[in-house]
Order: structure tokens, then sequence, then C-alpha cells
């Protein structure tokens, strides 16, 4: 477990978190990280975007249902 020290930055609160933290989750200085609610009623800091997966999902969808389409028109 980690601990993470809240601090205040101007009107906002800051989470720092360690160098094994970033690593672990691979980002870097600038990235975006989401805060979504944990089914447990805690929360989950991930660097992935929760609705990319349905986004993807349906996008693969199109994709299949319009292949000859999409490929004709890549030509």
């Amino acid at each position: 477990m980690l601990n993470l020290k809240v601090r205040k930055v101007g009107n906002s609160l800051s989470v720092t978190l360690p160098k094994e933290a970033a690593s672990h989750l691979k980002v870097n200085e600038g990235d975006t990280l989401y805060l979504t609610e944990a089914p447990e009623g805690g929360y989950l800091v991930t660097p992935y975007e929760p609705g990319f997966e349905q986004k993807m999902e349906k996008a693969e969808e199109i994709m299949g249902r319009y292949r000859n389409t999409l490929h004709a028109l890549s030509k």
C-alpha cells in the first residue's frame, strides 16, 4: 500500500504519485488520469478512459458491417 499526501494548490487539492505508482500506471507528466467510482464504494485511478472500450466495440461493429465499403474507399 502506498500513502499519498493531499496538498492545497491554489483553490484545488493535489495528490502526488510516488515514482513506483507512476511507473506502474505508465503515466508521465502531463498525462490524464481518470478517477471512477469502484463497486465497493471507493475510487479507482486509471490512465484509461472509462468509456473507450465501449466506443471501440461499437467502432469494430460498424467496421465489420461496412467492411466492403471501407475496403472500396481505401483504394
